[in-house]
């Protein structure tokens, strides 16, 4: 726990990146257009198209489907298989646009814009997007949801390609393979210029342990590799089956020979391996990174190739793509690098096509993918009901997650709704879900939503439970309050610690805003805008003002402020809402006022 302003700036388990909301609709439309996502194509009915016999669409009952960048065979064949397939790659924006008219899924890879006109130029016959691959950031989801499209991606095909790529470029950094057979086919001989490392007994500290971290440290086992690993929200049980050690990402960077990187990009951990990071590091580290470009500051991973506390990388992935041509990190000699093969490999591509391919029949014949990145699928007039409660329970769970402190990471949350309503008057499905939301996007790839989020959950060893407590209240509100509850962590800020010895917050709606009222025992009331610190305090005279004055005097502006005690003169929390993220001097200075025991700065 956190009992002082050094907060943890190189942990990418508070990771919270920018997310998109239902959408920016009013209430009503929102909800039509999340209820018409997953509309099926109906097979006895006729295709609306244009009775130009040219158009894509004009094939009656078989769904058309556009493919509008290279796919495997396989893949292909399955959406043969029940419609009418055409393949047109290197569209121009306006071709795509007059195509998708009479189109029922589009199927792109990453090199295709599926942009808010290609949605309107749909006109709400498009009813799928899949995106062979991951990453849907050529995609506009809130477009999508908007006109009432599910988009599905294929996240689990190529795990084991890129799994095995790692560690080729693990391998193959360590005993200097690109530059020795660079120098031999120069015609020099250099044996002793070319002396590598050895793997064995060494520590391999594996950044992020979902799928492709796993399968790299199985095969950093097999090799004879000590593996420890930092992710907050892997399983502790699954990771003892492997055999590798969860740690803190501040003990990984700090005692690892190699270092994998499989994190996310987020706005946290965004450029988190930069220069303070690297400083940490064992002197001689050699890095590999095969997931995403933007998580290494490049220009302080060159300083610290030619200083030599890292003393070489091996890179698929950058944060620019193609990287420049003179970039002094691709000319590194210490540095092997690849045009983002991870992937790259036959079965990968095909498995990825096959994958793509029956998600997007799913979606037509309407069943819920586990793979779907939007649209959760309420009524109406529930979703109206429900939208200021959505954004609080997600806004409780990431306050939540913020409040965890490494570790084994998260197994257990419990959410308690206290209503006047009875159980069959009350859909919690969405509101458990935005918790889950809140508490796993941070670091995850997947965009989670009602569709996926008990599958996310479970894939990643979360146990979600619910209960609902009748309480004496209005029955014209669906919920009074929600709580959220985190089992068997520690806590970066104690007093978050109820007497069940869980993580434990409570929000309410108040004048249609989300606001938190309970931190473990301590009562507050602060608005959940913008961004909050708590600070656990001796109850004295003078607290409030000399916090203000401290944020005032570096132009941070408090929006609110609450505080909650034990009882007279003893204890307090104080919850202060802030617009401006706090720099570094005013976190110190908060932490020196000698009546401040421990403090926590959270973003929302």
């Amino acid at each position: 726990m956190l009992t002082n302003s050094k907060l943890s700036h190189v942990s990418f388990t508070n990771a919270i990146p920018i997310y998109r909301k239902l959408s920016h609709a009013n209430p009503s439309k929102r909800s039509l257009a999340v209820n018409n996502a997953l509309k099926t194509v109906d097979p006895t009915a006729t295709s609306v198209g244009s009775s130009n016999s040219e158009d894509v669409g004009f094939l009656g009952e078989k769904p058309t489907i556009l493919v509008s960048e290279k796919l495997g065979e396989a893949g292909l064949n399955v959406l043969r298989s029940v419609g009418h397939v055409e393949c047109a790659y290197e569209l121009s924006q306006e071709e795509l646009c007059t195509k998708i008219s009479c189109c029922d899924a589009l199927i792109v890879r990453s090199g295709t814009k599926v942009t808010r006109e290609v949605f309107e130029a749909g006109k709400g016959r498009l009813k799928v997007v899949g995106r062979a691959g991951v990453g849907i950031d050529n995609v506009d989801l809130q477009a999508a949801t908007e006109f009432g499209c599910l988009v599905v991606n294929a996240p689990t095909a190529n795990t084991i390609a890129a799994a095995e790529h790692g560690i080729a470029l693990l391998a193959a950094m360590a005993r200097n393979i690109a530059q020795a057979d660079a120098s031999t086919k120069a015609g020099k001989w250099q044996r002793s210029k070319y002396v590598g490392v050895s793997m064995v007994g060494k520590t391999l500290a594996v950044m992020g342990f979902g799928k492709v971290g796993s399968e790299v440290a199985r095969r950093a086992k097999g090799l004879g590799m000590h593996v420890i690993a930092h992710d907050p929200y892997a399983p502790a049980d699954r990771a003892r089956a492997i055999g590798v050690e969860l740690v803190s990402f501040a003990q990984a960077i700090a005692t690892a020979d190699f270092i994998s990187l499989h994190m996310p990009l987020t706005s946290t951990t965004n450029k988190i391996f930069n220069d303070d990071t690297f400083a940490k590091m064992k002197k001689g580290v050699r890095i590999v990174n095969v997931a995403r470009g933007g998580v290494i500051d490049e220009d302080a991973l060159v300083r610290a190739l030619d200083n030599g506390i890292v003393a070489q990388a091996a890179l698929d992935v950058f944060t620019e793509e193609p990287p420049s041509k003179d970039s002094k990190l691709v000319q590194h000699e210490n540095v092997t690098v690849t045009p983002h093969l991870g992937a790259s490999t036959k079965e990968a591509q095909e498995g990825v096509a096959i994958e793509i391919a029956e998600a997007v029949l799913g979606a037509l014949k309407g069943e819920l993918s586990a793979t779907a990145v939007n649209a959760p699928m309420v009524a109406p007039e529930v979703l109206s009901e429900l939208a200021p409660y959505v954004v609080l329970a997600e806004k409780l769970g990431r306050l939540a997650v913020q409040l965890v402190c490494g570790g084994s990471g998260i197994k257990s949350v419990k959410v308690v709704y206290r209503s006047a309503r009875g159980p069959d008057d009350l859909d919690t499905r969405l509101l458990r879900a935005m918790v889950t939301k809140g508490i796993i996007e941070p670091i995850s790839n997947t965009i989670v939503n009602l569709v996926n989020a008990d599958f996310i959950a479970k894939q990643r060893g979360l146990r979600i439970s619910e209960e609902r407590v009748v309480v004496d209240s209005s029955p014209e509100l669906p919920v009074d309050s929600i709580q959220v509850q985190i089992s068997s962590v520690d806590s970066k800020f104690a007093s978050a610690i109820a007497e069940g010895g869980h993580i434990s917050i409570d929000g309410k709606v108040k004048f249609g805003e989300p606001h938190l009222t309970c931190v473990g025992s301590f009562d507050v009331d602060v608005s959940l805008q913008g961004n909050l610190i708590l600070c656990r305090q001796v109850d004295q005279p003078g607290m409030i003002g000399r916090v203000g004055n401290i944020l005032g005097e570096q132009n941070v502006n408090v929006s609110f402020m609450s505080v909650g005690r034990t009882s007279r003169r003893k204890k307090a929390i104080m919850a202060i809402g802030v617009d401006e993220e706090p720099n570094k001097q005013a976190l110190d200075n908060i932490g020196a006022v000698p009546a401040i025991e421990e403090f926590v700065f959270l973003k929302l």
